[in-house]
């Protein structure tokens, strides 16, 4: 667990794959980056989350009217979120201009944590650009991406990148069975973060480094 950043009313860590962002159920999920954090920052508070196999950057708020000011950012889509992921296959070609994926997620119940893509879920949507195409070990055609969630949805990026045919390496939940399309990890990682502060109103930005 690497601090990026802390001053008296934020702080942003870069959460490694593997790590829970909170405590889950049970005695063997309790250590988590929220709480690792909080043995260093006693008023660190969560504001949003990363899936366990997601690295990269994760904001907390110090003390609950930051909390509350830094949620309110979020519902107000005031903080950019910006990803870095490997997907499986060739997926469109090089380009600086942006493409969309708009479609509703809602959980796919019997099947939870899964989510699913239901004309009745909640409004998503997620803009995309082609990076570079890539061959991985076995001499596969990987596309590394980056993303932009508008939303945030739960597994918002995985299950719209299934959608498109392509999902992302490493993806246990909606991944290809192809052993060419495996890894250690899933290949997502929050790369950049930029919001305005809630107290001098000064825009930061933050960045990391994909570690694939």
């Amino acid at each position: 667990m690497e601090i990026v950043y802390a001053d008296n009313t934020l702080l942003v860590a870069n959460k490694p794959s593997g790590q829970l962002s909170v405590p889950g159920r049970g005695p063997d999920k309790q250590d988590c980056l929220s709480r690792q954090i909080q043995q260093r920052f006693a008023d660190a508070l969560v504001v949003h989350r990363l899936d366990m196999a997601t690295s990269g950057l994760m904001l907390m708020a110090r003390g609950t009217e930051m909390q509350r000011l830094l949620n309110k950012a979020f519902a107000q889509r005031h903080v950019r979120k910006r990803y870095t992921a490997i997907v499986s296959g060739q997926l469109g070609s090089v380009s600086l201009h942006w493409s969309t994926i708009n479609l509703p997620l809602m959980p796919d119940w019997p099947r939870r944590p899964r989510q699913m893509i239901h004309p009745e879920g909640r409004p998503s949507l997620t803009r995309w650009r082609v990076l570079a195409h890539e061959t991985n070990p076995d001499g596969k055609i990987q596309t590394r991406l980056e993303l932009e969630p508008v939303t945030g949805r739960s597994h918002q990026l995985r299950v719209h990148l299934q959608a498109l045919g392509h999902p992302i390496v490493g993806d246990r939940l909606y991944g290809s069975v192809n052993p060419a399309d495996q890894s250690p990890r899933l290949l997502l990682h929050a790369h950049e973060l930029g919001l305005q502060h809630p107290a001098d109103q000064n825009y930061l930005q933050f960045s990391s480094a994909p570690p694939f």
